[in-house]
């Protein structure tokens, strides 16, 4: 087995080779990932999570990653450049290149925000999101899980440099996917130096002008969903005068940017009776109650009930359900679902009304849930003259050989 020796830091490490043909680490995804399948051996006495370089068949370096035994993703890329020295001025300066991308193309929203998307930031199995004071982190891969005493204060430090004030940060790692980095699940607070622990996990955000009350210790993934903020906004823009449908409402932001952008009236629907609750009180805070109503029902009940009342009630209805699959063996019902829920949608409303309907599930592709909704139409017997075709905000950046970093569909149309 050939060895390389290679530099980390001030340490001098042995990295064993990982064989591989070039042709196989292009079908990994551009050498991003290596899989399992791809490798012809790897380091047996190298530490799990520890960084490992990746080589051709003929020896041609591919890149440099971290290594872990018990995943599918057997190596994670983080960089392609050989020369590279990977202690913290070069974590650093990958924290600096994140937070320059949001303030350039956020359009000043960076106090809610994504900082770190995973393997679109090079960070491979990280998530950082940005609640005004605190920040979030998810960590799903050994390798990352590894440097986070070092990393995070240094994303603390970079924002702390900008002026921004951060007074803590939240780990929500209550997932199943670390179990198969080897990883135990877990939530609570990262000792950040010289800090003090905050009081309390809830804070405060404005995002599009509409303030949020987000819990990021019991929240839905890290809190809030910031990945349909501009598609907010572009149902904002749609829903002066209208009577709109929020379906899978969660805790409101769809409604409440269409009570903002001048609706005429909001009915927001959700199947859960605390997200309900905190939805009513986000219109509360943001002086909306007025013109917004709230109902905890389950939305593959409550769309068949309107239809079958042979009224018209709503002329724009917004369809953002959670996913309905997270894997491909799932798909196939997961289309049945969307398909339910977008037939029903069409049929409630009137020639000339709106439909703006997503879907955030990456084995739910584009081509796919947009042959559904054709095949939906049809049998609806209506025709979608489209809006928008859009995707998830640009702080959540689609890295186009890593297919996962591209999941989230959204449309709006006029049902004519």
């Amino acid at each position: 087995m050939n060895v390389l020796i290679c530099n980390v830091g001030s340490t001098s490490l042995k990295y064993q080779l990982f064989r591989m043909p070039e042709e196989l680490v292009a079908a990994s995804g551009g050498a991003e990932r290596v899989g399992t399948d791809a490798g012809r051996f790897y380091a047996k006495t190298q530490e799990n999570g520890a960084l490992v370089d990746v080589v051709s068949e003929k020896g041609k370096y591919l890149g440099t990653g971290f290594l872990s035994r018990l995943s599918k993703l057997r190596v994670r890329i983080v960089s392609r450049n050989a020369n590279d020295r990977f202690d913290e001025s070069f974590w650093r300066r990958r924290v600096r290149y994140a937070w320059d991308y949001r303030k350039a193309v956020m359009d000043g929203q960076t106090g809610c925000c994504r900082l770190i998307f995973g393997e679109a930031d090079a960070f491979p199995g990280l998530t950082v999101d940005r609640f005004e004071n605190l920040l979030v982190t998810q960590t799903l891969s050994l390798g990352m899980e590894k440097i986070k005493d070092m990393l995070f204060p240094l994303i603390v430090e970079v924002l702390e440099q900008d002026g921004e004030t951060i007074d803590g940060l939240f780990e929500r790692n209550d997932v199943v996917l670390r179990e198969k980095e080897g990883l135990t699940q877990n939530k609570g607070w990262f000792p950040l130096p010289g800090k003090k622990t905050p009081e309390s996990p809830i804070t405060e955000i404005c995002e599009n002008g509409v303030f949020y009350r987000v819990d990021v210790e019991n929240g839905q993934k890290t809190g809030f969903f910031l990945d349909q903020k501009f598609n907010r906004l572009a149902v904002a823009r749609l829903a002066h005068g209208k009577r709109v449908l929020d379906c899978f409402t969660h805790t409101g932001s769809f409604a409440l940017n269409a009570a903002k952008g001048g609706a005429e009236h909001v009915t927001a629907v959700d199947v859960s009776e605390s997200a309900i609750e905190m939805a009513r009180a986000n219109a509360a805070r943001n002086g909306l109650e007025d013109k917004m109503d709230f109902l905890a029902a389950d939305v593959f009940d409550l769309l068949p009930q309107l239809e079958a009342a042979h009224e018209k009630p709503y002329d724009f209805i917004i369809l953002d359900p959670p996913a309905f699959t997270k894997s491909r063996r799932t798909a196939n019902n997961a289309e049945k679902g969307y398909k339910e829920i977008n037939l029903r949608a069409m049929r409630l409303l009137p020639r000339g009304g709106y439909l703006a309907t997503a879907s955030c599930s990456h084995f739910m592709p584009a081509e796919r849930f947009e042959r559904m909704l054709r095949s939906a139409a049809a049998d609806a017997g209506v025709e979608l003259r489209q809006i928008e075709a859009r995707t998830q905000s640009c702080d959540h950046p689609i890295l186009w050989n890593v297919p996962e970093t591209d999941y989230l569909k959204f449309y709006l149309f006029q049902v004519v």
